[in-house]
């Protein structure tokens, strides 16, 4: 089967053959039918995210396919189901084998390449807003990078959630999608991020997913007792937060990152990505893919990941 592998520290992703894994124990064997590009997986080929396999190892963090082998111990999936998985890897090839108790059911009425854009996205926008930062309806959300993969999802989920959300993102066709999944105001990256939300009330919540100047804008935009969730850094500079200023204000920095849950508390994954896929078959989240490729053509999905071209989703298709 094809695989886009990185076979060894410091060298550069390449698709290449390789055998059809078996499953064992406690595992299901999945052909895939989609699999969702994410930020982290650039960094992955760089050795720089927090959870980088040991190489020879296989990108692609999301996938969603059928079940096409069952291991020892598994009887609650059989040949032909549709699931949904968060693998964290091994997701950009043909076929891949996952722990059974990842895999989710997927509605009848949820596509592959949508199954595949939900869960990182969504499922991080879900838990780090729900769960974590406990956004009331009336409350104002700030996103950054609001047309990229997961920044779209946090303005979509925001208004599901009752809050007034303004979304900042580079240049009108990025803030014209911001705006169809639900922004209430609009600020471009070129304008003065902290005076235009502090005109519009200040900030209760803040989702940033771009870190460095644009993180430090927001929190000096962030009105008393608010909680701000640096959710990534596509600008490249990892902020450093002013201890001092927390306490002037009363502010609350919160950490996430969706791959730990599924160390130390897995349901809180599990139940989110069911509560994302119950409410795609309702109509009430549509993931937006501005992308679907080959898996022959992946490069040119991870140079317009890179590049900062695509919005939303890109979807790759073995």
């Amino acid at each position: 089967m094809l695989a886009y592998r990185i076979q060894s520290n410091g060298s550069a992703a390449q698709l290449c053959h390789v055998d059809i894994p078996a499953p064992k124990a406690g595992q299901v064997r999945i052909a895939i039918k989609a699999c969702g590009l994410n930020f982290a997986d650039l960094l992955m080929q760089k050795g720089t995210y927090q959870d980088t396999p040991e190489p020879p190892f296989t990108l692609g963090m999301e996938i969603a396919g059928v079940v096409d082998g069952v291991g020892a111990g598994v009887s609650h999936l059989e040949c032909g189901d549709r699931v949904a998985v968060y693998s964290g890897q091994d997701g950009l090839a043909e076929y891949g084998v996952f722990d059974a108790d990842r895999a989710i059911a997927l509605p009848s009425s949820t596509s592959f390449e949508d199954a595949a854009a939900i869960q990182i996205a969504y499922g991080t926008s879900h838990i780090a807003l729900d769960h974590r930062a406990r956004l009331q309806p009336g409350e104002t959300l700030l996103v950054t990078g609001a047309a990229g993969g997961v920044g779209l999802t946090a303005v979509e989920i925001g208004k599901l959630m009752g809050a007034t959300v303004i979304a900042q993102a580079r240049g009108e066709d990025k803030l014209a999608v911001a705006h169809t999944a639900g922004a209430d105001h609009l600020i471009d990256a070129s304008e003065n991020l902290r005076d235009r939300v502090r005109a519009l009330g200040g900030a209760d919540v803040v989702y940033d997913a771009i870190g460095g100047d644009v993180f430090k804008a927001a929190f000096r935009a962030t009105n008393p007792e608010g909680r701000l969730l640096p959710i990534g850094f596509a600008g490249g500079d990892v902020p450093q937060i002013p201890a001092n200023h927390l306490l002037v204000k009363n502010l609350t920095v919160i950490g996430f990152y969706i791959g730990g849950y599924l160390r130390f508390r897995p349901e809180i994954v599990r139940d989110s990505f069911n509560t994302l896929f119950r409410w795609h078959a309702e109509g009430r989240i549509k993931p937006h893919i501005s992308h679907v490729l080959p898996l022959q053509d992946v490069e040119n999905g991870m140079r317009l990941l890179r590049e900062r071209k695509s919005t939303g989703k890109i979807v790759i298709k073995p």
